[in-house]
């Protein structure tokens, strides 16, 4: 049976949700992570660093004390954040970043950004405080398969252009054209990548009928724009770290006539990442993209502790539980190969 050995990883793009659902959430990454990102889309948004606290606290509550665990935080940013706002952000130790939503384009973005040029004088005071500013990257005007291209030409080359010292995190890419812009860009910028961008295309979800629990946001692309992210991610280039993006909604939303974007991966997040570099012969390269790079990018030590991951099949559940409801995980009665051997 082979195993390795590797750093206990990060999740640098985790949703919790919040009220029942976090007794569940949270221990699903805290479980095997050592840090995680946590994002501030819930209802209301989280704009202020008090919001952002009490979120923080708790998660704290449902953490079990038996997890080597530290959760971080992002604030919402959009046009009612101040500048004041942000020095807060800059001088909180677990507030590592603002995240923009374009208004419309996700789950919870109905508060989002209007107009990215009307945040520029916040760009402007996280620039100057080397706050990393988090990006959901879609415009809304354009077709879903087009509406990640089309930011970074119409709104991410132009702010890099206009603030070269300002650290962006584009988040979830998915295509092609990501890839290469990021590759390009400077060293300020990087990319999360998710593992169901790595494993699946949009064959996955629509070819054979309709598959919901493959729905997310950015959609899963082409087959070549899989196998564009698949080579980012093996490169060893550190622009590119994980982050899984994982967003669970409960079974009864997904298995609707809205079939909520967001799939839920994170309580077998280092397995479908393990699978994938294992699948593609680069299972050496797992550790320094789960548990270095992202860490670097965000200028934090990395974890001194270890998980041993062992080639030993298992069948994703059917269903878990979430909160007073159930939630269908990614690949659902799948088979992933790479399991994670616990401590005694």
């Amino acid at each position: 049976m082979r195993n390795l050995f590797i750093t206990r990883p990060d999740d640098w793009h985790v949703h919790l949700r919040d009220g029942d659902a976090l007794q569940h959430t949270v221990s699903a990454t805290a479980r095997h992570s050592a840090r995680a990102l946590v994002m501030p889309n819930l209802q209301p948004a989280l704009t202020g660093v008090d919001q952002v606290d009490a979120y923080r606290k708790r998660i704290l509550e449902h953490l079990d004390v038996q997890f080597d665990f530290t959760p971080y935080m992002s604030i919402y940013l959009n046009e009612t954040v101040s500048a004041e706002t942000l020095q807060q952000v800059a001088n909180n130790p677990y507030i590592l970043g603002a995240k923009l939503y374009p208004a419309g384009t996700t789950t919870h973005s109905e508060e989002g950004a209007r107009t990215i040029r009307a945040l520029y004088p916040l760009f402007e005071v996280m620039q100057a405080h080397d706050i990393v500013l988090q990006i959901h990257g879609e415009v809304m005007d354009a077709d879903i398969f087009d509406r990640e291209a089309l930011f970074i030409e119409r709104c991410l080359a132009p702010l890099i252009r206009d603030f070269p010292r300002l650290r962006i995190v584009l988040e979830h890419i998915s295509t092609a054209a990501a890839v290469e812009f990021i590759t390009q860009s400077s060293s300020h910028v990087a990319a999360t990548i998710t593992p169901h961008h790595l494993l699946y295309n949009r064959n996955q979800l629509l070819a054979g009928g309709i598959k919901p629990h493959y729905y997310c946001l950015p959609i899963l692309k082409t087959a070549q724009d899989q196998t564009a992210l698949q080579r980012a991610a093996m490169s060893g280039n550190p622009k590119f770290f994980a982050g899984t993006d994982s967003a669970p909604h409960t079974q009864l939303s997904k298995e609707s006539a809205c079939g909520c974007a967001g799939v839920y991966s994170a309580p077998f997040a280092i397995s479908f990442y393990a699978q994938v570099f294992d699948d593609l012969g680069h299972l050496n390269k797992l550790d320094a993209f789960m548990g270095q790079f992202g860490a670097d990018f965000y200028q934090l030590p990395h974890s001194t502790s270890q998980i041993e991951i062992i080639n030993m099949p298992f069948v994703i559940p059917q269903t878990l539980p979430l909160g007073l409801a159930h939630v269908v995980p990614l690949a659902a009665g799948s088979t992933l190969n790479w399991s994670i051997r616990e401590p005694n």
